[in-house]
């Protein structure tokens, strides 16, 4: 057992067994950001609705701080500048989210996820899904402008986009005439009876967890098993020997 081949063997099992259990802790410590995280949004979602510049306001400089919280707008739709969000979702059938700006009285607009049209609707306005043209008050939920991570797909950093890959509120102020507020808003309310073209994003599930605790309990497995299987060869290689 203290041979250069085994004590080759040792060294890897236990650098194996040391890291399947790091990762197994690491599983867990997300665990609890993401319990965390949940609690906060839940926390956020439940505060009654603000009017959305107050919130702004509110928060100074910490825009992080508004996302879930419900908010209101009051403007006028300009479905002139609407944008497309790619690879979304809605009852098992792939679509687009509509992004349209929704403008106040003074000049400056706030862009609102109106919600899910399938894919066909790949064209700009969405004449089949139209907002209502009078002043209106929408009530949703503050999202936060998303960003591309390290992977997936780019938007082109110029022109005229139809359709995007994230809700970039930076990209899209590029082809807007007015100053987009730092956020935007998903649309909350209940899918119209008979009018499936256009349906309302799905409010924020915190209950969901993930599958950090599974992540978790199989990297201990691996742990466990590799340990015990080692061990077993061990006894099985010594009783030959003996």
């Amino acid at each position: 057992m203290l041979s250069p081949r085994w004590v080759i063997a040792h060294v890897v099992v236990l650098i194996l067994a040391v890291v399947f259990v790091n990762l197994g802790f690491w599983q867990l410590r997300r665990l609890d950001e993401r319990r965390l995280t949940n609690a906060v949004g839940e926390s956020r979602f439940e505060e009654a609705p603000v009017a959305i510049e107050e919130l702004l306001v509110g928060a100074g400089g910490d825009i992080d701080s508004l996302e879930f919280r419900r908010a209101t707008a009051t403007g006028v739709f300009q479905p002139e500048h609407e944008v497309l969000i790619r690879s979304q979702v809605h009852q098992g059938v792939a679509g687009f989210h509509v992004i349209t700006p929704l403008q106040r009285a003074d000049g400056s607009a706030l862009l609102v996820n109106r919600g899910w049209i399938p894919l066909g609707l790949d064209e700009v306005p969405v004449s089949e899904a139209p907002p209502p043209e009078a002043e209106v008050t929408v009530v949703g939920w503050i999202r936060l402008s998303q960003q591309r991570r390290a992977v997936g797909p780019a938007d082109p950093n110029e022109g005229r986009l139809v359709a995007m890959n994230r809700v970039d509120v930076g990209r899209v102020q590029q082809q807007v005439p007015f100053e987009l507020d730092p956020v935007y808003i998903s649309m909350l309310g209940e899918q119209e009876e008979g009018r499936p073209i256009l349906a309302p994003a799905p409010a924020p599930g915190f209950e969901d967890e993930g599958s950090h605790l599974a992540y978790a309990i199989q990297w201990f497995a691996f742990a466990v098993i590799g340990v015990v299987g080692y061990l077993m060869i061990i006894r099985r290689t010594a009783k030959r020997s003996g």
